[in-house]
């Protein structure tokens, strides 16, 4: 078996062509050039990157005519390089990242060729301080952003993801549109075997944020909080999952506004169809509390 082929996937809607700049002239940096790069734009127009940076591999960009959402938009690149058929692994990255060392895509690489049923490896989120949030941190409670190891879940931020596994579990849940499409995937992948790695040395720059920033969050992340439940989980957890991140959100929202929006969200994902229903097995959920987190925290 030849050098695992690895290829970039970036979706933008349009509005940070400077860091969209940054990002891929970080790429071009890399020690090992990616096959391929695509880039999707998410209901918005593209410049020609390739004409204006130097950038390593054939470069696709797809322009689409309406916002998908981020794994929409995720899954029309997953689409494209399904076509061309000669990449093994996707490194998906936010249009506001960067790769600060020049080693990302070879580690990358060496970590898949070294385990076989590596599925998705998740890379450390820090800000341009080096300070990472805990809640990039994909393990429960305070946990050191600088131990990796094996969990159950990754960061949308940035990632790679084997494309074995995607043929066999699938690609994002488009319709989550944004929040817990990636807890989705890793259940998928999980209750399949395939593993997850946190790899602390492999470092994405992003700037310091809050989801609720969108103005969509406290819906949507309650939404499809019901959705991925629905959808993932043998039915005796359901309602135990559900009542445990209800009272946290209790405990933590301090927005009146945002509580209707949440709990309007939340009748919204009982409500309306949630997809597919393929709960993941009991040893799966044994499996996730050994790694240190069961799928109802």
């Amino acid at each position: 078996m030849g050098a695992l082929r690895i290829a970039i996937a970036v979706v933008t809607m349009g509005n940070r062509p400077a860091e969209v700049d940054a990002l891929l002239e970080s790429v071009a940096k890399q020690d090992l050039a990616p096959a391929r790069i695509v880039i999707v734009g998410n209901g918005c127009p593209l410049p020609d990157y390739a004409e204006r940076l130097a950038l390593p591999g054939e470069v696709t960009l797809l322009e689409l005519d309406e916002n998908l959402g981020c794994p929409g938009g995720r899954n029309q690149a997953l689409a494209r390089l399904r076509e061309f058929g000669d990449v093994d692994v996707v490194v998906e990255l936010d249009d506001d990242g960067l790769l600060v060392d020049a080693d990302v895509l070879r580690r990358v690489r060496d970590l898949f060729a070294a385990d076989p049923k590596l599925g998705i490896v998740g890379f450390r989120i820090a800000d341009e301080h080096g300070e990472t949030q805990q809640r990039h941190v994909p393990r429960v409670g305070s946990s050191d952003p600088m131990r990796g190891g094996y969990v159950t879940g990754f960061l949308g931020g940035g990632h790679g993801l084997r494309a074995a596994m995607l043929d066999e579990i699938g690609d994002w849940p488009a319709e989550f549109f944004f929040a817990h499409e990636e807890t989705d995937l890793a259940w998928r992948a999980a209750d399949a075997g395939w593993r997850i790695l946190y790899a602390p040395e492999l470092l994405l720059q992003h700037p310091k944020t809050s989801p609720a920033r969108h103005a969509i969050y406290y819906r949507v992340n309650a939404r499809n909080r019901v959705w991925l439940v629905r959808r993932r989980l043998p039915l005796p957890l359901i309602p135990v999952h559900l009542g445990i991140w209800m009272l946290l959100t209790l405990a933590r929202t301090r927005s009146g506004a945002g509580l209707r929006a949440w709990f309007g969200g939340f009748v919204e994902g009982l409500s309306e169809p949630a997809g597919e229903r393929r709960p993941m097995r009991w040893r799966t959920v044994w499996r996730l509390a050994r790694l240190g987190r069961p799928p109802v925290i």
